[in-house]
């Protein structure tokens, strides 16, 4: 009879009681068991007593630093050190990387992108072999992956000098992967979201996530509508311990102008007809983190051939660094025609054969003639 495998572990090291309680949350989805220390003597001892195969480190904290305490880490561990600082000079990341850490994010950080860097290094690892599927459990990935179908939207929209597509290829582990959008008088509603977490409980989380932001459509603030929003689902998410990331927009045809929130989600980009593409920051972390949590909203003009890109974590998981993230994104929505082609170019970024989770793209484009008629399909 084979035993069960044997779950990784992970020493979060962080002075700050939120971020810590935030590193906890983002480990945890990936299926590690994660201790906690306050500062970097406690982490040095708490990493020598259990051993982990992955290690957060603060650089500035009280007692020992950062590097001193990725310094004597190394003395004795082969884990992976993932260093967070809020310094962004080149020579406080080339310290941190000479001292013995294996990767380097800056402050404020998305959780989605310390998660694909985690997958990432744990991929170059020879996986353990998998145990057999539970047949109870395949069944409920189908109902899983059965509802996080339905969250797709069903009605099609047409707006003016607007192309608009969307896309989604699940994996056999059924994620909280969903967008939704609807027409509105003076344009569309568009939301972009992941529920943390595999199975029915994410699938769940992420209906009601759609339902919910579907029921403050009326509020004429986007900012107090999303507020309203997350504090409607809060409780959902704090009896789960889950967390969604999400993007919601609110776009207005006749001028282009785009008012979004991004709640820890981060895959956003703005592809302009001209010039370089920009990665739409985070106004904060994903909803469920943080109690009262308020996230400002931003505004984004989409000129004629400017597109407006949103994807999920697969596709980011697929690259190596950030920056060949954002460089293959750009160059998936220039070559292709239609915001359909582009949809699928993206898709191909992650190829379903190594793809370890749902991938979702969808694409706003204005078009550049003044007389388009595009359609919203999936």
């Amino acid at each position: 009879m084979s035993s069960a495998p044997v779950q990784r572990r992970a020493v979060v090291i962080e002075d700050d009681d939120d971020i810590r309680g935030l590193l906890v949350v983002v480990l945890r989805q990936l299926d590690f068991d994660v201790v906690e220390a306050p500062d970097g003597l406690a982490g040095v001892e708490t990493v020598r007593d259990i051993q982990p195969e992955l290690v957060t480190l603060d650089v500035n904290m009280p007692g020992i630093d950062g590097i001193e305490a990725c310094r004597r880490i190394r003395e004795f561990s082969d884990a992976y050190i993932v260093m967070l600082s809020a310094r962004t000079a080149e020579l406080d990341r080339l310290a941190g990387l000479d001292t013995g850490a294996d990767d380097y994010l800056t402050k404020p950080f998305s959780p989605k992108e310390l998660q694909a860097r985690v997958r990432a290094a744990f991929r170059r690892a020879r996986p353990a072999p998998a145990p057999a599927e539970d047949p109870r459990v395949s069944d409920e990935n189908t109902r899983a992956a059965a509802v996080q179908q339905s969250l797709l939207p069903q009605e099609k929209v047409r707006l003016e000098e607007f192309d608009v597509a969307g896309a989604f290829r699940p994996t056999r582990s059924v994620g909280g992967d969903f967008y939704d959008w609807y027409q509105t008088p003076d344009g569309m509603h568009l939301t972009f979201a992941d529920a943390m977490g595999k199975g029915m409980g994410a699938a769940l989380i992420a209906a009601t996530v759609r339902a919910v932001m579907r029921s403050v459509a009326d509020s004429p603030d986007i900012a107090d509508a999303f507020r309203s929003a997350s504090a409607t689902i809060a409780s959902d998410l704090d009896q789960s311990g889950s967390f969604v990331t999400m993007f919601h927009g609110r776009l207005d045809s006749a001028s282009g102008m785009l008012r979004y929130i991004d709640a820890g989600h981060g895959l956003g980009l703005h592809v302009p007809a001209q010039g370089a593409a920009r990665r739409l920051v985070s106004a904060g972390p994903p909803v469920g983190i943080l109690e009262d949590q308020q996230w400002p909203a931003a505004e984004l003009q989409l000129e004629p051939g400017d597109s407006l890109v949103i994807v999920s974590d697969g596709v980011l998981d697929a690259h190596d660094s950030l920056e060949d993230f954002i460089r293959n994104v750009e160059k998936a929505a220039r070559s292709a025609g239609t915001s359909d082609e582009v949809c699928a170019a993206l898709l191909e970024l992650a190829p379903a054969a190594t793809a370890e989770d749902d991938v979702t793209a969808v694409v706003v484009r204005r078009t550049a003639g003044s007389t388009a008629n595009g359609a919203i399909r999936h």
